[in-house]
């Protein structure tokens, strides 16, 4: 029988994360702040994008492929828009630096759109477009993927990657819409989890060359994420890698660098977020509500047999962050394993020894 998960409290797998970063040499308040994000990541069951990332982050970090002290600036602007240079900052950084400046700027233009360069991985999508909520925004988020896991339709070269979108939009006593999803059916992060945990893929997630289920993932390398939806689904990566990438003169197709191989090679990595403010569209409370009610309505709208609860776009990520919140965020005893050698590596305490 294998050992049970361990659970850890957001505070301590934060300062694990922060102790690890600062110890790499990023400054304190950046390494909190990417602590912060990437704990919020495991806390939301955003699990392929959180705490698993920290040992490839920092092997990129001791090989010098990312600026742990950048510049992050805006190089164009305009009264709705600006671009982002990351000077190859952590993306959580960049993201987060990103995300504020759109806030702002739709205060004022009702909505904004701020896109960057030289960005980093940044976790998952969501982290991001939930940041307009708590200003009665929405907030839409795009990014190109670090790495190229897709072909076009018909096709064998992998010149696209999951390219994910989030929206999130604001509701009243109803828990905010929030999606977060890959253009694959299965975002990497995913095959890279299961990997972790020795377990097998569902079929429809990956196929070899020659079109046949791949289900073991640590096989993927035979083979290629599918797209949602079929041809639709490659259209829709290929609209995000334009709209992230191309337009901010970021990496998209084949000039995409794989940040699972290579770890000295600048990413320059292209992610777009946008906020728009409810207040420029009518009464908050009152466009609040609306949305309260459609979620109701969906939710208590006839069911087929057999299904017992319709669910919302973010409710289930909601219910376990109240879960995780209440009873502490579970690792599987081969992440904590493999943090623990990590922490042993470097020379920090291990996330055990983190006070809770």
């Amino acid at each position: 029988m294998s050992p049970p998960e361990q659970r850890f409290s957001v505070a301590q797998l934060q300062r694990f994360i922060a102790s690890a970063l600062a110890h790499l040499g990023m400054p304190e308040a950046d390494a909190q702040t990417v602590g912060g994000l990437m704990a919020e990541a495991d806390l939301q069951g955003s699990d392929g994008h959180g705490v698993i990332r920290l040992p490839n982050y920092a092997k990129r970090i001791r090989q010098g492929g990312m600026n742990l002290t950048p510049n992050i600036r805006i190089i164009e602007e305009r009264a709705g828009t600006a671009l982002l240079d990351g000077d190859n900052g952590m993306g959580h950084l960049v993201m987060k630096r990103a995300a504020e400046i759109a806030i702002e700027k739709a205060r004022t233009t009702g909505i904004a759109w701020v896109g960057s360069r030289l960005s980093n991985h940044a976790g998952p999508a969501s982290l991001y477009a939930r940041m307009p909520l708590a200003h009665d925004m929405i907030g839409l988020y795009f990014a190109v993927g670090n790495a190229n896991h897709l072909p076009a339709w018909g096709g064998l070269s992998m010149l696209l990657s999951t390219n994910p979108i989030a929206a999130a939009v604001p509701a009243g006593d109803e828990p905010p819409i929030v999606l977060d999803m890959a253009t694959t059916v299965a975002a990497y992060g995913k095959v890279k989890t299961k990997a972790q945990r020795g377990e097998m893929m569902p079929e429809g997630w990956m196929v070899d060359r020659t079109g046949k289920p791949l289900l073991d993932p640590n096989r993927a390398d035979e083979g290629f994420l599918l797209p949602i939806g079929g041809y639709k689904g490659y259209g829709l990566s290929l609209i995000v890698g334009l709209l992230a990438g191309t337009l901010n003169g970021a990496a998209m197709g084949r000039d995409v660098v794989d940040f699972n191989r290579d770890f000295q090679t600048t990413t320059n990595t292209g992610q777009a977020i946008a906020a728009i403010d409810l207040a420029a569209f009518g009464d908050v409370s009152a466009l609040k509500a609306r949305v309260d009610q459609v979620v109701r309505d969906l939710r208590a709208s006839e069911r087929m047999p057999g299904v017992d609860r319709v669910w919302l776009p973010g409710e289930q990520s909601h219910e376990r962050r109240e879960v995780n919140l209440r009873e502490g965020i579970a690792l599987p005893p081969a992440l904590l394993a493999s943090l623990d050698a990590f922490a042993h590596d470097i020379g920090v305490n291990t996330l055990g020894a983190t006070t809770a």
